[in-house]
């Protein structure tokens, strides 16, 4: 299975982290971003009978693309081919709730989530094919089972927990208080339907006709090929992740565990014996700044996963910010105390910065992209002139659904938003035109780019009701929240249609699955994140920094209260900050040869916000990535995914659960109101 690795932004920071396999060979590679590729007239036909993916795509009119793709990709498996089965949704609910709680956790740790669909793939065809061999079941799933078991996975794990690491959270730091789980509930939902619906206009115009690339969906496509038709190799992968989720799982017990079966094993702890390596290393004055070693693989696991240049980025931002910037501020008195509490409130203002205007020059240098969305926008809605016999348009989601989606995420939001936080009608309804606006770029930018500007879009929104709403960080949190999770489940949406398009597979019934996640990934993320995170005191702490959530709140706090209240060291440092995010964006488009020397804007943004040995166990993730896939490439390009992800997900999972059994049955009374 051949999964080169390629990433974009921090989910909470400015985007989302995915894995994408490039197709230098494709030659849809090659043509313009945004227009139809252009292939031989006899590449999709090649493709289909070495049985590849239709990656290269079709030529010719919008009804003559559609019409080849119906008769040489859909017809003989998405007509007749078992997809969307009970066993699917159930299965891919189950894979999407235990893998939001790996996001959520690395979340609140570093303020970023991992796409879930291809884990969720290893996992569901091993499973399935482990039970069909001992019989269990009768048949193993189809691809196209899979498909749409990835699809709800996805939407359960991903399209959920962003919300409340971000702006929840903010809420939580601002107003020293939680909302009713109840409305907790009832918003996260109705922002999952508003996000999942939105994308259904779009799906037509951006992947039938113009193909964009999707590039995650394309990983996810080939990952299901691979594991479907050379199944020792899938299965090799399958057992590499749950071997590594296996080692995590042992190795976060061992650190932070044994002390909850008797504290009598304390000594033994990995947690003690790092403490113990810091106090002599580093001292009290470096532990104080988080400078020190801490026993956290799953971030070098991650680090693996995102790369070396971004890994990079991350140290060199956490050695100004924690080894510099900080202790600087400290020996001139400005800074009084130490621990990383007390010290993010001085650091996050130029990371914000830094994150803030890079991503929103980033957005604004793909100008052409938005021009074209917004171009675009009467094709989606005003239809083409179709056979009433249309079969295409018998198979695709009715434009009815997208109406009716859009109206109840709207009054619900709108309701929630007036009674709880006195937000007017209107202000609602100008946060989901708004968001839908934003959603179509952030859609189309995925499909070049791989690249969901979540956090530019959100951005944009706290820029607008900063203006419709001053003074009022209630609703200029929870307006932008609205853009950003709509844009995150739209990508997403589209992400998974675009494998289901490879795979030949009904776009309807992929929905469906799709929406089906919503449940189980709204009730598991919500129940989790009030257990984990029962009041504010718990965030911003060592335990769970929040950077996401330290992020959305300076921006809503210097929009609400005004720059010139922050004081001058943090208005010189928000200068700094947005001066150096401006000019690390721009310095790849002036010497494109030499981007790779060029540090991440997101990366040392990111850095400035949470703990600097994050930054070094990044680092040493990225360099390990690196070293192997340029020592043993056809073994990285095997294993390097399902290993990290394996480790990830046993870690969260391990850490998670520590949690909760440490101080469960306080958790719940407070769960319950008690």
């Amino acid at each position: 299975m051949m999964l080169p690795a390629s990433h974009s932004g921090p989910r909470g920071a400015g985007g989302k982290w995915k894995v994408s396999t490039p197709n230098p060979n494709s030659s849809a590679g090659n043509a313009r971003p945004g227009e139809p590729a252009k292939p031989s007239p006899s590449s999709a036909d090649g493709a289909q009978e070495r049985g590849a993916l239709p990656i290269a795509g079709f030529q010719g009119t919008p009804e003559e693309i559609e019409r080849q793709w119906y008769e040489r990709v859909y017809r003989g498996r998405g007509d007749r081919m078992r997809q969307l089965t009970w066993r699917a949704v159930l299965m891919g609910s189950v894979l999407g709730g235990v893998l939001s709680l790996t996001n959520l956790y690395i979340g609140l740790k570093a303020g970023w989530g991992f796409g879930v669909a291809i884990t969720a793939c290893i996992l569901s065809y091993a499973i399935w094919t482990t039970l069909h061999r001992a019989r269990i079941v009768r048949t193993p799933m189809t691809i196209l089972e899979n498909n749409c078991m990835q699809s709800t996975a996805s939407s359960a794990g991903s399209s959920t927990g962003g919300t409340l690491i971000s702006a929840f959270a903010a809420y939580m730091l601002i107003t020293n208080s939680t909302l009713p789980l109840p409305v907790m509930l009832a918003w996260v939902f109705f922002l999952a339907v508003l996000g999942v619906t939105m994308a259904i206009p779009m799906k037509r115009q951006m992947i039938n006709i113009e193909q964009l690339r999707f590039p995650s969906g394309i990983a996810a496509a080939e990952t299901l090929r691979a594991l479907h038709s050379v199944g020792d190799k899938g299965m090799r992968s399958a057992k590499a992740l749950g071997w590594a989720g296996l080692f995590a799982l042992v190795g976060k017990f061992w650190a932070d565990g044994l002390v909850l079966v008797s504290a009598k094993l304390a000594p033994f702890m990995i947690g003690t014996w790092m403490t113990t390596l810091n106090q002599r290393v580093f001292g009290p004055a470096w532990m104080g700044r988080t400078v020190m070693l801490s026993w956290e693989p799953m971030f070098i696991a991650a680090g693996a996963i995102t790369g070396l240049h971004v890994c990079w980025s991350m140290l060199l931002g956490s050695i100004t910010s924690w080894m510099i910037f900080a202790p600087v501020l400290q020996h001139r008195g400005i800074i009084e105390g130490s621990g990383y509490g007390t010290i993010i409130q001085w650091t996050l203002w130029g990371g914000v910065a830094c994150m803030v205007t890079s991503s929103l020059l980033s957005f604004a240098m793909q100008w052409r992209t938005a021009r074209r969305a917004f171009t675009d926008l009467g094709a989606m809605f005003a239809g083409r002139r179709r056979d009433t016999h249309d079969p295409i348009a018998a198979i695709e989601t009715p434009a009815a659904w997208f109406v009716g989606g859009q109206i109840v995420g709207l009054v619900g939001l709108a309701w929630l938003g007036h009674v709880i936080l006195e937000m007017p009608y209107w202000q609602t309804a100008v946060a989901v035109l708004l968001s839908f606006a934003l959603a179509l770029v952030a859609c189309r930018v995925t499909g070049e780019t791989d690249t969901t500007p979540v956090g530019a879009m959100g951005k944009i929104t706290q820029l607008t009701f900063g203006v419709l709403s001053p003074g009022n960080t209630n609703v200029n949190l929870m307006s932008a929240n609205v853009t950003a999770a709509a844009s995150s489940s739209s990508a997403d949406l589209l992400t998974d249609l675009k494998s289901g398009y490879l795979l030949g597979a009904h776009p309807r019934k992929q929905f469906i699955a799709q929406f089906a996640g919503i449940f189980v990934g709204t009730l598991v993320t919500v129940l989790a994140f009030r257990l984990l995170v029962p009041d504010a005191s718990v965030l911003g702490s060592d335990q769970f920094p929040a950077p996401a959530a330290q992020t959305w709140r300076a921006v809503a706090l210097a929009l609400s209260q005004g720059v010139r209240s922050l004081g001058p060291v943090k208005i010189w440092s928000i200068a700094i900050g947005g001066l150096v995010g401006i000019v690390l964006a721009a310095l790849p488009k002036i010497f494109p040869k030499h981007q790779h020397l060029i540090p991440s804007p997101a990366g040392v943004g990111l850095a400035w916000t949470f703990h600097w040995y994050y930054g070094l166990l990044f680092f040493l993730g990225g360099v390990l990535g690196w070293w192997a896939a340029k020592k043993y490439p056809q073994w990285s390009a095997e294993f390097t995914f399902p290993v990290a992800s394996g480790w990830i997900a046993g870690e969260s999972l391990m850490g998670v659960t520590l949690v909760i059994w440490e101080n469960g049955p306080e958790l719940v009374r407070r769960l319950l109101g008690h």
